[in-house]
C-alpha cells in the first residue's frame, strides 16, 4: 500500500500478483507478462504510487529465480504491464529465492530499492531499480530486509 492511496493494496500470493482498488473487498491479477505469477516478494515506490516491485520465483517445488537470472520486475502502471530489471544483476547460473519480508523501498527522491536473498547478498538500487549493486556477499539466507533513512 502507498500512504498517499490507501484503497488501493497490491500482493502476490505465491500463484498470483493481485491489486485492489477498494481495500481489500475485490482483488484482480496483474501477472500479465511477468515470466511466471508465482513468488513472494512485493513492494510500492515511495513516491510513485503505481510504481511497484515484485521478484518471480519458478514455482512452488523450484524456489529459484526463472532461468537462473536474477530479475527484479518493476510496472510503473500499477500493474498493467511489466519491464525486467537486470543491470548489474546476475544473469546466469543464479538459482536463489527471495523471501516475502526480504524486500524494502526507502522514501528518498529518487527510492532506493534493497532486497536479499537465500544466497545470502543484499542487492541496493539507488535509482528506482534502475541499476542494482550488491552491498553485501556471504551471509546466511537474507529473511529480510528493512531500510530506514537518517535526516
Amino acid at each position: 500500500m502507498h500512504p498517499s492511496r490507501p484503497n488501493v493494496l497490491f500482493m502476490q500470493k505465491h500463484w498470483d500478483v493481485m491489486r485492489s482498488d477498494d481495500c481489500a473487498d475485490t482483488w484482480r491479477e496483474i501477472s500479465g507478462n511477468l515470466p511466471t505469477d508465482f513468488g513472494f516478494v512485493i513492494d510500492v515506490n515511495a513516491n510513485e504510487p503505481d510504481t511497484v516491485y515484485v521478484i518471480p520465483i519458478t514455482s512452488d517445488s523450484h524456489h529459484f529465480v526463472p532461468d537462473g537470472k536474477l530479475r527484479v520486475y518493476r510496472s510503473k502502471t500499477g500493474g498493467d504491464d511489466w519491464e525486467a530489471l537486470t543491470k548489474g544483476l546476475p544473469q546466469e547460473d543464479c538459482y536463489v529465492n527471495v523471501l516475502r519480508d526480504a524486500m524494502d523501498v526507502d522514501s528518498l527522491d529518487p527510492s532506493g530499492v534493497y532486497f536479499g536473498t537465500s544466497g545470502g547478498q543484499v542487492y541496493a538500487s539507488p535509482d528506482g531499480g534502475d541499476s542494482w549493486t550488491a552491498i553485501v556477499r556471504d551471509l546466511p539466507p537474507v529473511l529480510s530486509v528493512e531500510v530506514q533513512t537518517l535526516g
